[in-house]
């Protein structure tokens, strides 16, 4: 059997699609992640939650090469990132290499980042031409289809400035899916956003999640993590806290530092509540013009 047939079997072997070991990531002298282990499955819905600072982007962010590892090793797809090992010894990958990997995981932004001189439906077409070099009328059937599956068909020549900040998103998720990934890395794609437009993009969401797509979201929003997620991970200075079926960890959380972090969320949504409670009060009572 060749070596590239080795490979082959080995990633039909492994059901694993990310498989982390002893992530270990430090910016200077501060330590964000203290030796992560963590799998997805192919097909897996994975939501990282845990308070700001906890390492759940910067995991991401590794994943995606966008950082380097200091220490431990990301596999995607039963290969490993960022580096290869030839002749017993470990070697940095070549910036093409690289490039490779990172054209089968698609990431949404908390920020949307399309670019702002193309119309929606170039946003989408750009990468399957430019990277892929898929035909131009090939890639735009592709991109009117992703965005007929987000709902935004009838938006395809609109450009970014013309859109609202959850159609920019849901652009930016067809935009990842056109180069038809592997794998989907969510950074809290809903946290920008106006509470209002928070649901049209969860339902994407929800679809992809439906469909089969191996998902790792970092995201706050409960509600989603429990219907759509198959595994929820508490990640809290550096380190994975605990993780497990959704309602086991959402509901039954074993551990304190969960206990307070849940606590603490429920206790700002119940504030928001109120509070939109008290402006709709007040607009139907002519305090507020």
């Amino acid at each position: 059997m060749s070596a590239a047939q080795e490979h082959g079997e080995q990633r039909h072997q492994d059901r694993h699609l990310v498989k982390a070991v002893n992530v270990i990531k430090h910016f200077g002298h501060n330590e964000v992640l203290k030796g992560v282990d963590l799998t997805v499955d192919r097909g897996e819905v994975v939501c990282l939650l845990g308070p700001s600072g906890s390492g759940k982007t910067t995991f991401l962010r590794l994943i995606n090469q966008m950082e380097t590892l200091t220490g431990g090793r990301i596999w995607v797809d039963g290969e490993l990132i960022g580096i290869e090992e030839r002749k017993g010894k470990l070697h940095v990958r070549k910036d093409s290499d690289i490039a490779r990997q990172r054209s089968r995981i698609g990431m949404v932004f908390q920020r949307f980042n399309l670019f702002p001189h193309m119309t929606a439906l170039g946003n989408v077409v750009e990468a399957p031409t430019k990277v892929k070099k898929i035909s131009k009328a090939a890639a735009t059937a592709e991109a009117m289809a992703l965005l007929e599956m987000v709902g935004l068909a009838d938006r395809a020549r609109y450009y970014p400035s013309q859109l609202s900040g959850g159609q920019q998103q849901r652009v930016a998720i067809a935009r990842a899916l056109a180069m038809k990934p592997d794998l989907m890395l969510f950074d809290e794609p809903t946290s920008a956003l106006d509470p209002e437009l928070v649901g049209e993009v969860l339902t994407v969401m929800r679809e992809l999640a439906a469909g089969g797509t191996t998902m790792i979201v970092v995201t706050h929003e409960m509600g989603f993590a429990r219907e759509a997620a198959d595994r929820v991970v508490f990640m809290d200075a550096g380190v994975v806290v605990e993780e497990g079926n959704p309602n086991e960890v959402l509901l039954n959380p074993r551990h304190e530092r969960t206990k307070t972090f849940l606590r603490r969320v429920k206790d700002e949504h119940q504030a928001e509540v109120a509070h939109e409670v008290e402006t709709v009060r007040a607009l139907q009572e002519g305090e507020l013009q």
